[in-house]
C-alpha cells in the first residue's frame, strides 16, 4: 500500500508540473515507457525459453504448486489484460481462466509469446487514454468489488509482471540458461 500511495503521490505531482509545460510527457507516454520496458524484458525472456520446456516447473525446493513457465507467461498477460481494461473501463477481452492465468487453450510456446504481445498492444491502448484530467477517476477494479483509480490500476502492471518475471528468470537459469538481460 505505501508503494501504491508513494507512487500515486509522484504521479500526481509529475502530472500537475507536466500540465504546465506542453512540451513535457503526458503521464500516458510515462506510464506508456514503463510498458516499452516490459516489452523490452518479459518478451524476449519468453522467446528465451525453448518450446519443450514451456511446462517446466521447480521440483527441487519448496516449489509445490508453482505455475509453470507457460502460465507464469499467461497469467502476466492476463493480469495485463484485466487491469488495462479495467482502466478503460472495457469488460477484458479476454477469458480469466483459473487463477488469472488465461484460457486453458492458449498452449505452446508461439501461442504464449502471442498472447503476451498482445496484451502490451492492450496495455498501450489503456496508456495511451491514460490523462492528468482522468488519471484519479475511480474505476472498477478487476479484481474485487472495490474501485480504484486510473493511475493505480495501471500501475499494477509494472510491479505485478516483474514480480513474475523474476520468477521466470529463475525458471531459465534453472534450465541452463542465461536470460536475456543478463547476456
Amino acid at each position: 500500500m505505501t508503494r501504491v500511495l508513494t507512487l500515486l503521490a509522484i504521479s500526481t505531482a509529475a502530472a500537475s508540473l507536466f500540465a504546465a509545460d506542453p512540451s513535457a510527457p503526458s503521464i500516458g507516454k510515462i506510464y506508456d515507457a514503463q510498458i516499452r520496458s516490459i516489452e523490452a524484458e518479459v518478451v524476449p525472456l519468453a522467446e528465451a525459453m525453448p518450446a519443450d520446456k514451456y511446462d517446466f516447473a521447480p521440483t527441487t525446493g519448496n516449489f509445490k504448486g508453482v505455475r509453470t513457465f507457460s502460465l507464469q507467461m499467461t497469467h502476466i498477460a492476463t493480469v495485463i489484460y484485466e487491469v488495462s481494461a479495467a482502466s478503460l473501463g472495457e469488460k477484458s477481452p479476454v477469458a480469466r481462466g483459473n487463477d488469472d492465468n488465461g484460457a486453458a487453450s492458449i498452449h505452446g510456446k508461439e501461442a504464449v509469446v502471442k498472447y503476451l504481445k498482445d496484451s502490451l498492444v492492450y496495455a498501450h491502448k489503456a496508456t495511451a487514454a491514460l490523462t492528468a484530467a482522468n488519471m484519479m477517476d475511480l474505476m472498477q477494479s478487476p479484481f474485487g468489488s472495490q474501485k480504484t483509480t486510473r493511475l493505480e490500476l495501471l500501475s499494477e502492471i509494472p510491479w505485478h509482471t516483474y514480480d513474475h518475471y523474476g520468477q521466470s528468470v529463475e525458471y531459465l537459469r534453472l534450465n541452463g540458461i542465461v536470460p536475456p538481460a543478463s547476456r
